[in-house]
């Protein structure tokens, strides 16, 4: 057995990034894990229902043998003894996301030399958690320019607080990885602007697409509701969805009780109109999510801001298991090229 590797759980960000990052490499290095201070630093430390079920969906790919994966536990032991593809159903039991869930095992099977699928029910769109939109629209296509054979459908919408939505991931058995480069957005093609509304008045999703369309200087063609009405409790998000040649970035705000339709909507067109103003093709949360794949992939080069303590955790994290260059360089005008994997005078897309 190989040396397990120890990791402060309560290191840098401190959050679930954390133990998602630390699963998925002891998953594919086969690397015993140990954490110890799990969520220290939050309102509610250790291990939330989210993260108790992405430690069952690590478990069940690795046929791992697991201790301490309760909920308030600030300790894990987790023992891989490989990687199995195979069809896993994972049930968050709450609104936790079911996105975070998925991300943390999809980067392992997308080159497992087989096929595989993730039934997973949960938050679908819920606070702090990427949504289904974004999964689908921005994550899942570059995973695809890395190689990879990957979908995802969404079977039924579930917001925060009620939950009870599904995703399905079909993963294929694909070739080798590739490098990936992206440095430059491309010719802009199209911004649009949706607004989801789960048994809501329909008034609610109107005045956030009012204000996008003002903001966003945007014309009614590109903006639209889109009702959710089979979900289980009430909800609401406001997508604002830049495409571009070689990316497209989606930013959410949720509707939440006490905070006004125009609020939810402001807070997703700034966040919109600081990527366009950067000029890097990778946005924030982005910038976090592709290190994992790349790491476990052929590497690569990417282009975004400045890094957030939730990337600069993750790049911490990946470093502790694996020996692969990992560099995040700054250009000097707030933009930052991240290299992952390469040599020092590598170049991916060469």
């Amino acid at each position: 057995m190989s040396d397990p590797v120890t990791i402060d759980g309560s290191r840098g960000e401190g959050g679930g990034q954390v133990l998602r990052t630390a699963l998925a490499l002891s998953l594919a290095t086969g690397r015993p894990l140990r954490l110890f201070d799990i969520r220290a630093g939050r309102a509610k430390p250790g291990l939330r229902r989210q993260h108790v079920t992405a430690v069952e969906a690590a478990r069940d790919v690795g046929g791992a043998h697991v201790e301490g994966a309760e909920i308030g536990s600030r300790t894990l032991s987790f023992e891989p003894a490989g990687c199995f593809p195979g069809t896993f159903r994972l049930h968050v039991g709450t609104a936790g996301s079911a996105c975070l869930v998925i991300q943390t095992v999809l980067p392992v099977l997308l080159f497992a030399g087989a096929p595989s699928r993730l039934i997973v029910t949960g938050g679908t769109h819920t606070h702090f958690a990427p949504p289904f939109e974004y999964l689908s629209e921005v994550y899942l296509p570059l995973l695809r320019r890395l190689g990879a054979d990957v979908s995802a459908t969404l079977e039924q919408a579930g917001f925060f607080p009620a939950g009870g939505g599904r995703i399905r991931v079909d993963i294929g058995a694909a070739d080798a990885p590739r490098p990936f480069e992206l440095l430059e957005r491309g010719r802009h093609g199209t911004t649009d602007v949706r607004a989801l509304l789960a048994n809501l008045p329909r008034h609610i999703a109107e005045r956030e697409l009012a204000v996008a369309k003002q903001k966003l200087a945007l014309r009614d063609r590109e903006l639209r509701v889109v009702p959710h009405d089979d979900a289980i409790g009430p909800g609401n998000a406001l997508l604002v969805r830049m495409e571009h040649e070689h990316v497209t970035e989606l930013f959410t705000a949720y509707g939440k009780r006490g905070v006004s339709a125009e609020r939810v909507a402001a807070a997703a067109c700034r966040e919109a109109k600081a990527w366009a103003a950067l000029d890097a093709p990778v946005g924030p949360h982005l910038a976090d999510q592709l290190m994992l794949p790349l790491a476990l992939g052929a590497g690569g080069v990417y282009r975004t801001g400045a890094l957030t303590p939730h990337a600069e955790t993750n790049l911490g994290v990946i470093g502790e298991f694996l020996d692969r260059r990992l560099e995040a360089e700054p250009l000097g005008d707030g933009r930052v090229d991240v290299r992952i994997g390469l040599e020092a005078d590598g170049d991916a897309g060469r």
